[in-house]
């Protein structure tokens, strides 16, 4: 039996497994020389670059971090009390999947109310037992929510109805089991991008997935968390890449084209004015027009040049 590699453990919108190979044909030489024996990802997401770059270049220390405190608190579970959280997840699953049909529906929508409802009681700055539940609440709601999102609404609940899979895998113990081991080199980090900075140097690689800039306005999914990732923040996080290159990091980062649109939007080629920009080949898999899932172009931003 294939043993498994260490890969996201959550469903993530935006999630780079796609561009995995085009991220790795672009990494900086001082990565394949051992030069670079740091990680720093400021925006985790669904972590399918960190899961794979740690495996392939086992860095001496990583840092992760995100806005979303609910996804923080899912990656310190993982790392701290696997056990636990598989344990929970498999009685979760046992209960769900012994269910006919109305009876998930109803266990998924008794599950989604409890988790909007403690919130409010669960302190994301101090880790304790209650958290396992949490993340496994988490896990289960991604599992069997519509198309895996993760969305809120202006008061921070969770709001994404409930998928009717037919037999969805709500335990994935040998991804988490790997994934735990992966995290044994990592800090995980809740907050804003730019508190990366004191971890940010010379001997560092950057790799920044920020909330894509939507192609249009239909097509926006900011909503990660309460607040939304507007243009202005897009730039904010603009001036920061090049407060890193500054420091003498290796730096990449991943966006949405808005060429795919407009061929005169200039918007991430002035934004990124003097770096490296490529555009990829992607795929667009959030949408629930299955009509505009197409190829489009993703970008690749990076300070140094390809090898």
């Amino acid at each position: 039996m294939t043993t498994p590699t260490a890969r996201p453990f959550l469903k993530w919108a935006g999630g780079k497994a796609q561009l995995l190979d085009a991220f790795t044909r672009r990494v900086p030489q001082g990565l394949n020389e051992g030069t670079l024996p740091v990680f720093v990802e400021p925006f985790i997401g669904g972590g399918a670059v960190y899961f794979k770059f740690n495996s392939i270049f086992r860095f001496k220390e990583c840092h992760i971090f995100d806005i979303n405190e609910e996804l923080v608190l899912a990656y310190s579970v993982v790392k701290n009390d696997v056990r636990g959280l598989i344990d929970y997840l498999g009685d979760v699953s046992d209960d769900f999947l012994s269910r006919n049909d109305s009876g998930r529906k109803d266990y998924y929508y008794t599950m989604r109310d409890a988790f909007n409802r403690a919130k409010g009681a669960i302190n994301f700055t101090q880790y304790g037992e209650e958290w396992i539940e949490r993340a496994g609440q988490l896990i289960f709601l991604n599992r069997t929510c519509f198309n895996g999102l993760y969305r809120v609404n202006s008061r921070d609940g969770f709001n994404v109805p409930f998928g009717r899979y037919r037999n969805p895998r709500i335990l994935h113990e040998g991804v988490l089991r790997a994934d735990s081991v992966a995290l044994r080199n990592t800090t995980v980090h809740l907050g804003d991008f730019t508190l990366a900075e004191p971890y940010i140097s010379k001997d560092t690689f950057v790799y920044f997935d920020p909330p894509y800039r939507p192609l249009n306005q239909t097509s926006s999914f900011t909503q990660y968390s309460k607040d939304r990732f507007t243009d202005e923040e897009q730039g904010r996080l603009a001036a920061f890449y090049a407060k890193c290159d500054a420091r003498g990091a290796s730096l990449m980062l991943s966006n949405s084209d808005p060429k795919n649109i407009d061929p005169d939007d200039e918007f991430f080629d002035d934004l990124y004015a003097g770096y490296h920009i490529d555009r990829v080949p992607a795929r667009r898999t959030i949408n629930c027009d299955g009509t505009k899932r197409g190829k489009i172009h993703e970008i690749i931003v990076t300070n140094y040049s390809r090898v």
